[in-house]
Order: C-alpha cells, then sequence, then structure tokens
C-alpha cells in the first residue's frame, strides 16, 4: 500500500466515525501534551501567517491527523518487519 492509499484509507474510515470514537481514538493514541502543542501550534503559525480565524482553527485538526497516520504509518512497518 502507497502512502496515498493509506492516506485516503484512513481519511475515509476516519471520515466514517461519530464524536466519541474519534474522541476515543485520540485518547488512545496521541499524549495530551500532543494535543496542547498542537493546538497551540497552529494557533501561533495560523497567525504568524495571518491566516484566517477559520484556518486557524483548523490547523490543529490537521497537524492531529497527520500525526495520527505517521502512527499509522509506523505500526504498520513495525508488523511488517515481525512478520518478515
Amino acid at each position: 500500500m502507497t502512502h496515498s492509499e493509506l492516506a485516503y484509507e484512513f481519511a475515509d474510515v476516519f471520515d466514517e466515525m461519530n464524536v466519541d470514537e474519534i474522541n476515543q481514538v485520540l485518547a488512545q493514541n496521541v499524549p495530551f501534551e500532543t494535543l496542547e502543542f498542537f493546538n497551540t501550534y497552529g494557533e501561533a503559525f495560523g497567525r504568524a501567517e495571518k491566516s484566517s480565524e477559520e484556518t486557524r482553527k483548523r490547523l490543529p485538526n490537521l497537524l492531529v491527523l497527520g500525526y495520527l497516520l505517521r502512527v499509522l504509518e509506523e505500526r504498520l512497518l513495525e508488523d511488517d518487519d515481525e512478520t518478515a
């Protein structure tokens, strides 16, 4: 599976989840400190780039999605190493 295919599959699964399921995924996979960092960094980056308020609100979410996708990739790589 390519990185693009993985990202599309991840987006499809994530899109089908309700808020409680998303919160559960976040709680199990993203340390609270990391969520706080993404919030702070996204806001600061958005202000520095003079992004709109709407965009600034979305930046932390994009950072979290990227983080979750990377965690998934790492786990898949670990699984491949174990089966090899």
